[in-house]
């Protein structure tokens, strides 16, 4: 069934993602000293008693400051509130009230649905006098809790619970898994968001010309023409030497993971800027971690005429050749243009990702080879390649046996490669080839 969902909204600073960290038992919201850690709203998985659920995990609300994010922090967070079935609003024992406190407190109260106000950081039983003051909120009893520490959480959430198991779950069955995994990756501003945005049809991530927008790596799972994605909006990555905020590293630490369980990476490039250096180094962490890849060329509309877009073309051409197998596709992600294409893309990159080719089918055309008589040798010593079979799939890989497994280069590779790719269709995803001796 539907999983009933909890909402943690607060002002920012209070401890939300260090809660949510501490509910889901994982490190998978980023937490930090810095205000405004947290943008987008991200889901989490939780149980607790035997009660599975979701968390949501909200950017810090302040009402009155409206600096280059901050109402669409607001939305992002009452959207949250709008989506959840129970919503926990965490206020800060060591600040006591502030004018934004009131501001939340004030929209929750107009809600029906079950608010638990909880004053974090309560890390020391002599401080309890703190709780009282937060009644003037008007939203019940305080729980006093440290997220940090862990102390009150567990009362806390058999009162939660108690609430979720009243909730009446969607009666479609979700499948237990997301589909097919994509993660959206590209160096920071190159349009990830929007596309993920125009891809979901959905608001779920906050878009804005500033670099580095994005600092975790949000999931989405929709549906499309019959099919499940999951899919990943990350951080723009940059290199490590250029990373200069604890935060910005945990978000490129975030993307990494996304791309480690992704099937098919959409690696996004800015097609008014072109092929740069960081959209290479962007393109090998996906090709190191050996997933499906799409390329997508944004902000196509920005090209002006067809000599520039034959340039941006044959540079990733000329540079990519390491990515050589994910297909280009040009689009516009603020109008749409061509979105269509993305999806098409990404089935036949999974599709083959998937890919098992019969042994039979792989020693006609290994039969092929042999009598072409392209081999390599060493002195007196020639390569024989006797028998070749499918050995793992996510990525396809292929095991050949030899006589002399120590005679195959790198150039020799590339070739077996280029000719099982012209026979058999692996566009999008990589291949593996392993060399064995048999006498």
């Amino acid at each position: 069934m539907a999983l009933p969902i909890v909402a943690v909204v607060g002002r920012p600073n209070v401890g939300k993602s260090t809660f949510v960290n501490r509910i889901a038992q994982a490190d998978e919201a980023i937490v930090h000293e810095m205000r405004g850690v947290t943008r987008d709203r991200s889901y989490h998985i939780a149980d607790w008693n035997g009660v599975p659920f979701k968390l949501i995990d909200t950017g810090g609300i302040e009402m009155g400051d409206d600096d280059a994010f901050q109402s669409s922090i607001r939305t992002q967070a009452f959207a949250g509130v709008n989506e959840a079935d129970v919503i926990v609003f965490i206020v800060d024992g060591r600040t006591g009230i502030n004018a934004d406190d009131e501001e939340v407190a004030r929209v929750l109260r107009k809600t029906s649905k079950p608010v638990y106000l909880v004053v974090n950081k309560m890390d020391n039983p002599d401080t309890m006098d703190q709780v009282w003051e937060f009644y003037q909120l008007g939203l019940g009893d305080p729980w006093s809790v440290s997220s940090l520490h862990g102390n009150g959480t567990g009362d806390l959430l058999d009162a939660v619970v108690e609430d979720l198991k009243k909730v009446e779950t969607a009666d479609d069955e979700e499948e237990e898994d997301g589909g097919i995994n994509i993660a959206i990756i590209g160096r920071p501003n190159a349009g990830k968001s929007s596309l993920t945005n125009r891809l979901t049809s959905d608001d779920r991530s906050i878009v804005s010309n500033v670099a580095g927008t994005t600092r975790d790596a949000i999931d989405t799972v929709i549906e499309h023409d019959g099919q499940r994605y999951t899919i990943v909006d990350t951080a723009g990555l940059r290199q490590k030497s250029k990373i200069d905020e604890d935060v910005e590293y945990y978000g490129f630490v975030r993307a990494m993971r996304a791309i480690d369980r992704a099937d098919v990476a959409i690696l996004v490039i800015d097609g008014s800027i072109g092929l740069t250096d960081q959209d290479q180094r962007v393109a090998g962490f996906a090709a190191d971690r050996q997933c499906a890849m799409v390329i997508v060329l944004n902000k196509w509309d920005l090209v002006e005429g067809p000599d520039a877009k034959a340039e941006v073309r044959e540079k990733i051409t000329d540079r990519m050749t390491f990515v050589g197998y994910a297909p280009v596709v040009a689009t516009c992600a603020l109008t749409g243009k061509s979105v269509h294409r993305i999806w098409e893309a990404v089935d036949v990159a999974y599709e083959n990702f998937c890919k098992s080719i019969p042994t039979n089918q792989l020693n006609v055309w290994l039969g092929e080879i042999r009598e072409g008589g392209h081999t390599v040798s060493k002195g007196k010593a020639i390569l024989r390649m006797k028998y070749v079979t499918q050995t793992a799939t996510c990525p396809p890989q292929f095991t050949f046996f030899v006589n002399r497994p120590d005679l195959v280069n790198d150039n020799y590779e590339r070739f077996l490669e280029n000719r099982l790719r012209k026979s058999f269709d692996l566009t999008g995803t990589p291949i593996r080839m392993k060399f064995k001796k048999k006498d």
